[in-house]
């Protein structure tokens, strides 16, 4: 069976719009690839308007493995799907919401290549920032393949993000997650979950896009990958992230 994009992308689009969880596209494309999510979600990015940046999705080792592929997938994030600093999440507009928590980076300058690397990135980051990233699945019960997720931006719904700091004396690999509902402790990780450094998954971003002749610019933001597992949230829920010398992002959920 023939593979429309546009169809695929205008059935996610419909979930969206109507809040109602779908079946994978898998189910009725087994066909459907890496590369076909990839252009499904070109098409969602083209109606996305203005865009925020990029992120990460699958950069844990043991994920991969556990999913069946060697590198992460990666995602766009529309400026209109950012929160505000002490703005509430509002679950009621989402399917099926999940807070994970992030580290942010800022770039300074353009950056593009084939040949990136975590060097490369760390020199062109003016800023590192604590974030949180709202996943919400379009695919009833979180059930997917690696092209349906890729096809649905990898989830991504909403995202805070905190102050940057300079980046100058962090080694990103060795800070300390800490990821808290409602004043408890749900998970912790390292700086080092994100594919080893989190700007190596950066640059991993980086030469993904230069296969398609784009690029980071000046401004965007990159959410590196999440360091825990996501946790479901609903209203009433207040989500804590903190990362050391990143400083820590609050988020309340409402209807």
């Amino acid at each position: 069976m023939t593979i429309n994009h546009e169809e695929l992308a205008a059935r996610l689009s419909k979930a969206v719009v109507e809040r109602t969880a779908i079946e994978p596209l898998t189910d009725e494309h087994p066909d459907l690839d890496l590369e076909a999510g990839y252009a499904v979600q070109r098409v969602l990015r083209e109606q996305a308007g203005p865009l925020a940046g990029w992120k990460l999705g699958v950069t844990s080792r043991a994920k991969q493995a556990q999913v069946g592929v060697s590198a992460p997938v990666c995602g766009f994030l529309p400026a209109a799907a950012a929160l505000d600093l002490g703005e509430p999440l509002h679950a009621g507009e989402l399917i099926q919401p999940r807070a994970e928590p992030e580290i942010v980076f800022v770039l300074g300058r353009d950056l593009h290549g084939a040949h990136c690397t975590a060097v490369d990135v760390l020199s062109a980051t003016s800023g590192l920032a604590v974030g949180i990233e709202v996943l919400d699945s379009r695919f009833r019960d979180y059930r997917f393949t690696m092209a349906d997720v890729v096809a649905d931006n990898t989830s991504a719904a909403r995202y805070v993000v905190g102050t940057p700091v300079p980046p100058a004396g962090i080694d990103v690999r060795l800070v300390g997650v800490l990821l808290e509902k409602n004043g408890e402790l749900v998970a912790t990780a390292s700086g080092a979950a994100s594919l080893g450094h989190p700007a190596a998954a950066v640059a991993w971003l980086v030469r993904r896009l230069a296969l398609s002749g784009e690029g980071l610019r000046a401004g965007e933001v990159v959410l590196s990958g999440g360091l825990t597992a996501a946790t479901p949230v609903a209203p009433g829920d207040v989500v804590t992230v903190s990362v050391d010398r990143l400083g820590t992002v609050e988020m309340a959920v409402t209807d």
